[in-house]
C-alpha cells in the first residue's frame, strides 16, 4: 500500500516497523466545546484508513487523546463557572456519542492529558537535564529551538513571518520560535499542578510526545510509531514541536510516517469559530442519520479540501440507496458489530485479532468474489483512492442488478453479493442500519405507530375481503408518503418514498 507522506509530500511505501502490525496515533479533539465537522472529518478519515489495513492483513493498533488542559478550557471554565473536571467530561462523553453515530470505532488508548501529567513533567525534566529546554524568568519553561538542528524538517517552515506568527510571543525567550513545555501557574484564575518543575500545567504540544511515549512508542525501533495523523491545521506549530522535543529527549523521530487530512470548508472558507460557520455534528444529526454524514465525509479523498454542502450530501446518498436497495433485494441482515469493542491492554488487542477479527476476515475474504475484492484493494491501495474506490463499487452494483434481472432466484450469486457487501461495509464504516431501518430514515415514532395501525386495519380489511377500505388505506399512506410492499398475507413492509 502506498500513503502521501506529508513530511516528504509524497505517496511513499507503508512498510511497518514491526512485521504485520501498524501503530497509529491520531491527535484528537480539545475538549472545550461539541465536535464539529472538522472532527468529524478527521477521525472518519483515520478510522477508514485502519479499516482497511485490517482488511489488508495488519494488526492496527490506534491511540487518541482528549486536551483537556488548556487555555481554551480554563477560560470557558470560568465563563461558565463548570468546574473543569466537569466540563471536559461533558465533552469528552458527546464527542464519543458523535462518534458512535458516525459509526467511528473508540480508539484502543484514549488517554486524557490530565491522566499523563507525571509523563509529561519527566519528558520536560530529562530535557531540562539535556540543556534543551530552559526556565524563563516567570517560570514558564521552553525548549530551545536552536538546539535541534533538524526542526522546521517536517512543516518547512522555518522562520518565516507567516509561521512566527502562529507562535504564541513571550518575553525572555531566547527566541521567538522557543515553545513552551511547561506553563507557570498565574494565579486565581489559573489551573497548576504541584510538581519538581514548579506549580504549573503543561504546555499543549508536550502532551502528545509524552502519552506516545508512555502508551504506544516502540523502545526497540528506529521510529517511536509508524504513523501520526491528525488535521492539517495542526501540521504547524504542533506536530512540528511534538516532532522536535521527541526527537531532542529520544535521539529519534516520533514517527516513520505522517498523515493529514484536508479542512472542511463552508462556502469556500477554513471551517473556523473566528469565522462563526462552524457546523456541530451533533446538530447535523438532528437533520441526517450519521451513516449519511459518514457517506459525504468519505467520498472526497482524506486529503483534499471538503467544500460541503447539502446538494453534495444528498448526491452522495443515492450511492447509498443503491447499496440499501440491493440489500433489500438479496434480503442481506445486518451483520453483527463485532468491531466496535473496547480494549485496556495489549494483550487485549492481541487476543481480539486473534481470536475473533483474523478468523472473521478469514472467511470473509474466502468469500467475496475474487475480481470484486482485487479492483477494490488495488484502489484503496493508492493512497485510499476512494473515487476510483467508488467506481468500483458503482460498477458492482450495476452488474449485480443486470445479472438479478435475469436470474433473480440464484442463491449462490446473491450469497456472493452479500459477501461483497459485507465488505463494502466494513472498510468504509457503512452497515449499521438493516434495510428496512434504512428506508424508515426520518419518520418519526409517532408517525411510526400511526402507519402500523393503518397497516393492519388494511390486513383485516383485506381479511375481511373489504377491498375498498384496503385500498383506501393504501392510498392514504400513499399520500402520507409511505410505499408498502406485500411480501406475504401476514407481512407488509413499508418505507418512505
Amino acid at each position: 500500500m502506498k500513503i502521501y507522506d506529508s513530511k516528504l509530500k509524497n505517496k511513499v511505501e507503508l512498510i511497518p516497523l514491526d512485521s504485520n502490525e501498524i501503530r497509529i496515533y491520531v491527535c484528537g479533539p480539545t475538549v472545550y466545546d461539541d465536535a464539529h465537522l472538522g472532527h468529524a472529518r478527521s477521525a472518519i478519515s483515520f478510522d477508514f484508513l485502519a479499516r482497511f489495513l485490517e482488511m489488508r492483513g495488519y494488526k492496527v493498533i490506534v491511540a487518541k487523546n482528549f486536551t483537556d488542559i488548556d487555555d481554551k478550557l480554563i477560560n470557558k471554565s470560568k465563563q461558565t463557572k463548570i468546574p473543569l473536571d466537569e466540563l471536559t467530561q461533558k465533552y469528552i462523553t458527546s464527542y464519543l456519542r458523535d462518534m458512535k453515530h458516525l459509526n467511528v470505532r473508540k480508539a484502543h488508548f484514549e488517554p486524557r492529558a490530565t491522566q499523563y501529567l507525571q509523563s509529561m513533567i519527566d519528558f520536560i525534566q530529562e530535557l531540562l537535564k539535556k540543556d534543551i529546554a530552559y526556565k524563563l524568568p516567570n517560570g514558564d519553561i521552553c525548549l530551545e529551538v536552536s538546539k535541534d538542528k533538524y526542526y522546521g524538517t517536517l512543516s518547512k517552515h522555518f522562520d518565516d513571518k507567516d509561521s512566527l506568527h502562529r507562535i504564541e510571543f513571550e518575553e525572555g525567550k531566547k527566541e521567538q520560535r522557543d515553545f513552551v513545555l511547561w506553563k507557570a501557574y498565574k494565579g486565581e484564575n489559573d489551573i497548576g499542578y504541584e510538581s519538581i518543575l514548579g506549580r504549573g500545567r503543561p504546555g499543549w504540544h508536550i502532551e502528545c510526545s509524552a502519552m506516545i511515549d508512555s502508551v504506544l512508542s516502540y523502545k526497540d525501533k528506529e521510529f517511536c510509531i509508524d504513523i501520526h495523523a491528525g488535521g492539517q491545521d495542526l501540521f504547524f506549530p504542533h506536530h512540528e514541536n511534538e516532532a522536535s522535543q521527541t526527537r531532542c529527549l529520544r535521539n529519534k523521530e516520533i514517527a516513520k510516517h505522517w498523515m493529514h487530512n484536508g479542512f472542511v470548508n463552508i462556502n469556500g472558507e477554513k471551517m473556523s469559530k473566528s469565522l462563526g460557520n462552524s457546523f456541530f455534528i451533533k446538530d447535523a444529526l438532528e437533520v441526517y442519520h450519521g451513516e449519511i454524514l459518514r457517506n459525504y465525509l468519505i467520498g472526497t479523498h482524506y486529503h483534499s479540501p471538503l467544500n460541503f454542502n447539502e446538494e453534495d450530501l444528498l448526491n452522495s446518498k443515492k450511492r447509498l440507496d443503491k447499496i440499501y436497495r440491493l440489500k433489500k433485494r438479496i434480503g442481506y441482515e445486518k451483520v453483527a458489530d463485532l468491531i466496535n469493542v473496547e480494549h485496556k491492554t495489549f494483550d487485549d488487542i492481541n487476543t481480539y485479532y486473534e481470536k475473533t477479527l483474523n478468523p472473521y476476515k478469514e472467511v470473509l475474504l474466502k468469500k467475496v468474489d475474487n475480481n470484486f475484492c482485487k479492483k477494490l484493494f488495488d484502489a484503496l491501495d493508492d493512497d485510499l483512492n476512494i473515487s476510483l474506490a467508488l467506481s468500483v463499487i458503482e460498477e458492482f452494483l450495476k452488474n449485480s442488478n443486470e445479472y438479478l434481472d435475469i436470474n433473480p432466484k440464484d442463491k449462490v450469486y446473491k450469497e456472493k453479493v452479500k459477501s461483497n457487501i459485507e465488505l463494502i461495509d466494513y472498510i468504509l464504516g457503512l452497515g449499521t442500519l438493516s434495510y428496512v431501518e434504512y428506508f424508515q430514515l426520518g419518520v418519526s415514532n409517532e408517525e411510526k405507530d400511526k402507519i402500523d395501525k393503518l397497516i393492519k386495519q388494511r390486513l383485516e380489511a383485506k381479511q375481511q375481503k373489504n377491498f375498498d377500505k384496503a385500498d383506501s388505506i393504501r392510498n392514504e399512506l400513499e399520500n402520507m408518503g409511505i410505499a408498502l410492499m406485500d411480501k406475504s398475507k401476514e407481512i407488509t413492509e413499508w418505507e418512505k418514498i
